[in-house]
């Protein structure tokens, strides 16, 4: 997959992310108690182990641990979503 393409996608999966959660804790009144303890612990995971993905297609931050706090949100959406986003840009 081209190296560009690759980038783009995965600020598309990352918007998306951050767009879902936002939805759910924000417009909905519901309370997401699974879902707020799944976005602490895949950031917090992601932060203590230093795992960037972003880093992976070459999309560097100037902020320190943003990528790892982006990468953890993508971590809480759960294994299969990620697995599927390293199987689309060729990594697995």
């Amino acid at each position: 997959m081209n190296k560009e393409v690759s980038k783009m996608f995965m600020v598309c999966v990352v918007l998306e992310g951050i767009i879902t959660y936002t939805n759910n804790f924000f417009v909905t009144t519901e309370p997401h108690y699974q879902m707020v303890l799944s976005l602490i612990f895949g950031i917090l995971i992601a932060v203590a182990y230093k795992i960037d993905l972003l880093k992976l297609v070459n999309i560097e931050s100037n902020i320190p641990y943003i990528g790892s706090v982006l990468t953890g949100i993508l971590f809480s959406r759960g294994s299969n979503y990620v697995h599927d986003i390293l199987k689309t840009l060729n990594i697995m």
